[in-house]
């Protein structure tokens, strides 16, 4: 564990000093796309007819900005994700996204989001996967006007990076809800899955038709040991919830199948599938998160489930903890995580690298 942990300080180190030399630089890659749910939501639901929004105090307590619709505490995974790729500047969101900032990438993530339409939706409005994809056509055609023709566009963003990361709230704001979805009297958990990876394929098909290429596929955490599915359910003195992080798993399972499928059959495209499940729990002590069973924040009773409640002070120690609310994690969690993914993401950069010193693209 030891020199695991050490790995993992040197690897941080690394990345780092990587993001320092390029903030004024180039950036890794063109653009980078974020389809997702409130992991990576920076502001698209602020507007929208829901509870699933953080655009309130005491989200933000860390980030510049303050309370923007991130769920955390500061910067959510994508954000320092597009940081380790060399962007000056933060992903917009959707909603707020214009002109030649659309070239840099589009956030498109909604808290509550899934890839069945109606997850989420007891919450109120979300912007679910399919409406994200229609997003992205709006976006793809206007960086057509940008470049000049639909295929500079699509020959552009084939040189991108998209981060695609759906399906916890299948589980948590569908599967496990019966009072208001019948998933769980139509699917076994093995069923269940199966219907949740063919929709995905179809979706992540319709993204390669308008010209991504190299994706990201965010594989589930273990929803069994969030804060508020342990407080909903107990957890019989597991150290989490068994139950849902068996069913989660054989979501994962699916989807590595199908990263594998996609590549055998897309063979112009690379996916990558990143099972942050994997990465040792034990290792988040090198980064000094040690408490990893309750939330930073004092959890609302009658806001969203799990979320914040509005204005009360959150913990003090916020470095110690890998949740900040019932589900979310805390930016120096988040820092763990983006760190394991962007090792990962190494084959996409090295390829697009090659491709940009063969001058197909210009930044």
């Amino acid at each position: 564990m030891a020199t695991l942990n050490l790995w993992l300080q040197v690897s941080l180190l690394s990345l780092l000093a990587t993001f320092q030399s390029s903030v004024f630089g180039e950036s890794q890659v063109p653009c980078f796309f974020i389809l997702g749910d409130s992991l990576v939501d920076n502001g698209n639901n602020n507007n929208l007819e829901t509870t699933a929004k953080a655009n309130y105090p005491p989200y933000g307590i860390d980030f510049p900005e303050g309370p923007t619709g991130r769920f955390s505490n500061g910067k959510n995974i994508a954000d320092i994700i597009a940081q380790f790729l060399g962007f000056d500047e933060y992903i917009p969101p959707f909603a707020i996204a214009r002109d030649q900032d659309i070239l840099m990438g589009v956030n498109y993530g909604s808290g509550g989001a899934g890839i069945r339409d109606e997850s989420g939706t007891e919450l109120g409005d979300v912007i679910s996967l399919n409406q994200q994809l229609l997003n992205h056509q709006i976006i793809v055609s206007r960086i057509g006007d940008l470049l000049g023709s639909k295929e500079e566009a699509e020959n552009y963003l084939s040189k991108c990076i998209y981060y695609v990361g759906m399906g916890s709230n299948d589980y948590i704001n569908n599967y496990l809800l019966p009072q208001y979805f019948n998933t769980s009297h139509l699917y076994t958990p093995e069923q269940y899955a199966v219907v949740l990876i063919q929709q995905y394929s179809q979706q992540l098909k319709t993204l390669y038709k308008h010209g991504t290429r190299k994706v990201a596929l965010f594989g589930l955490g273990e929803i069994g040991c969030t804060p508020a599915e342990m407080a909903s359910y107990g957890t019989n003195g597991s150290a989490c919830v068994e139950v849902i992080d068996k069913d989660v798993q054989l979501f994962n399972e699916g989807l590595s199948t199908l990263v594998d499928e996609l590549n055998n059959n897309l063979t112009d495209s690379e996916f990558i599938f990143i099972n942050i499940t994997e990465i040792p729990s034990g290792d988040a002590s090198a980064y000094g998160i040690t408490i990893a069973n309750a939330s930073c924040c004092v959890v609302s009773s009658n806001i969203g489930k799990g979320l914040c409640a509005p204005n009360l002070a959150p913990c003090s120690n916020r470095t110690l903890y890998a949740y900040w609310d019932g589900f979310h994690p805390t930016e120096v969690a988040n820092l763990f995580l983006a760190t394991g993914a962007y090792n990962a993401l190494t084959p996409l950069i090295s390829a697009l690298e090659l491709d940009s010193d063969e001058g197909s693209y210009i930044i």
